[in-house]
């Protein structure tokens, strides 16, 4: 017998409160009119429970894109809209040929040639300054790191400094990508838009700054703890920072573009870690995006072996759980398919007649005239960041045996 939803004695009948078959509420029968009315007032706080709920996890996705409210988000890492307007660049500021297209499209990257570009001197000194000048922006944007911080605010600060320096932020329209930086928390792999959310204690956050200036681009990236993180994801970006060096450390003319990922898995693979495969690094010079590809893996076939004049990136993304992926319906967003973290380490690297250098690295004296006497950058990265600045670039060897643990504060 199924009891009357008012006095809780007689048998229901098929009497039923309208406003709970509205809002979706199953068994609110009454056995009569007359015991409807005399206990309304008790059971209308039913209904009042219901709509508080509802409108509770109505503003809790209020700030969430519609088309993205009923997508099955993999980690914890939600995006908080809505977007800060557009960031202009003033029109004095050299351009990449895709930055007032409406789709964002690169027509040079569309014609690019099927042979990797030899840089010339003169091209590898424009390549140079510029990669310095990103380097510079990601470190400035790294030193405002900290609980609290929006990831708009870091993308503002990367847009200003950009400008400052008569440089046009790479990410921006790139493909349509609407922001100056890319911002990718926890279990986002990479090309995290930046938002509204406050970074919280205890995250990571991969920075990825790519600058335009004098007709070439540079391209870097770090992984930086928020705050005081947990040993496994302290380990993660330790441990993908080493792979990237040891990758780095093996480049030099006649080497095998495959050997990089082989490398890279040398040190990954003891530790369980999943390596991205569906990203890549890149070769990099006037073109933002083209030849070579860089695997990350083990055992790919990746053509082609390294010659003195080329330049490309190195930039394994390492996950802690499984290789897959996902993406939210921005159309950028990469997350981890099972939700848990990942780390990537990024620099620019050109193939010289001794070996390589980093382009998008300085040199430690370089560092310590830049001090201030209380031991303090001058642009704000404390002393024992874990890469160095300054004037000069040393080589990947150079860069390899001077490898800093990375710090966790």
């Amino acid at each position: 017998m199924i009891k009357c939803a008012g006095c809780q004695e007689k048998e229901a009948s098929r009497l039923e409160c309208p406003k709970c078959k509205k809002l979706g509420i199953a068994g609110s029968f009454f056995c009569t009119q007359d015991c409807f009315k005399k206990y309304w007032n008790d059971h209308k706080v039913i209904h009042d429970i219901i709509n508080i709920a509802a409108k509770a996890e109505e503003e809790k996705s209020a700030t969430i894109p519609p088309n993205m409210r009923n997508y099955a988000f993999t980690g914890t890492i939600r995006p908080v809209y809505p977007l800060s307007p557009y960031r202009e660049v003033p029109k004095h500021i050299q351009r990449p040929d895709y930055a007032d297209d409406p789709r964002g499209v690169s027509a040079c990257e569309m014609a690019e040639r099927r042979t990797i570009q030899v840089c010339t001197p003169q091209e590898i000194e424009g390549i140079r300054k510029v990669c310095r000048l990103s380097r510079d922006v990601l470190d400035i944007i790294a030193s405002h790191v900290r609980p609290g911080i929006t990831t708009d605010e870091l993308d503002r600060i990367c847009h200003e400094e950009c400008i400052k320096r008569d440089a046009y932020p790479s990410p921006l329209n790139y493909n349509r990508f609407p922001k100056s930086v890319c911002t990718s928390i926890n279990e986002v792999i990479c090309h995290g838009i930046p938002d509204q959310r406050p970074l919280v204690e205890g995250d990571i956050i991969n920075l990825d700054v790519s600058l335009y200036h004098g007709g070439f681009h540079g391209d870097v990236n770090g992984t930086y703890p928020v705050g005081k993180v947990d040993e496994e994801s302290a380990e993660l970006m330790a441990t993908t920072k080493r792979s990237m060096e040891a990758a780095i450390a093996i480049c030099k003319p006649g080497v095998a573009y495959r050997d990089i990922g082989n490398k890279i898995e040398e040190i990954i693979k003891p530790k369980g870690y999943g390596i991205v495969r569906r990203y890549t690094g890149h070769g990099i010079h006037h073109l933002f995006h083209c030849l070579p590809n860089i695997a990350h893996y083990g055992g790919s076939k990746t053509p082609g072996k390294m010659e003195v004049g080329h330049v490309f990136t190195i930039e394994p993304m390492i996950n802690l759980g499984t290789e897959n992926l996902t993406h939210w319906k921005d159309d950028w967003t990469a997350v981890t398919l099972d939700g848990r973290r990942s780390a990537q380490f990024e620099e620019t690297i050109l193939i010289t007649e001794n070996g390589a250098e980093i382009l998008t690295r300085y040199s430690k004296n370089k560092k310590k005239k830049k001090k201030t006497a209380g031991g303090q950058a001058a642009n704000g990265v404390a002393d024992g960041d874990d890469t160095p600045e300054g004037a000069a670039t040393p080589t990947a060897a150079q860069a390899a045996q001077g490898v800093e643990s990375l710090k966790v504060e």
